[in-house]
């Protein structure tokens, strides 16, 4: 592959994530949440149940911003806070994962179905090769968050 190919599938991956910042935005709007917020309840759709102190990890935000953002899912139902029982200073969220999804779901349906349908309109050993990049990409995005940490 010639530098201009590597150039141009580069910066199709930066407009792609443009795109979807754009995307999430509405989506989150539509929602009734910020752009940052809705993108965190992703995580509680991805992990589960996790202490304040993971979650804060997880997103980078100091505990204060998580106190504050557990506070706005709790006061809109999407998690319960739950005290372990060994330890009263350790908050658990536990997600209401099937309010959040279905919250959700009807802002993701349709991009979510086109998705699959563009996946599927390529070959298997194409698709073989897009998963390589998107893994290569993530391990790559992993090691970049992981040194700013």
């Amino acid at each position: 592959m010639n530098e201009n190919n590597v150039l141009k599938i580069r910066e199709l991956t930066q407009k792609y994530a443009y795109s979807s910042i754009q995307m999430h935005e509405a989506i989150a709007r539509k929602a009734g949440f910020s752009s940052t917020d809705h993108k965190y309840l992703g995580f509680f759709l991805q992990r589960g149940k996790m202490t304040a102190g993971e979650l804060a990890e997880l997103t980078g935000l100091t505990t204060g911003a998580v106190t504050g953002l557990i506070d706005r899912f709790e006061k809109a139902q999407l998690v319960k806070r739950q005290y372990d029982k060994s330890d009263r200073r350790k908050v658990i969220v536990d997600p209401d994962t099937i309010k959040i999804f279905t919250l959700l779901e009807p802002f993701y349906k349709e991009f979510q179905d086109e998705s699959e349908n563009i996946i599927s309109s390529f070959s298997c050993n194409e698709r073989e090769i897009i998963e390589s990049y998107f893994l290569k990409a993530l391990a790559l995005a992993d090691i970049t968050i992981s040194k700013f940490k």
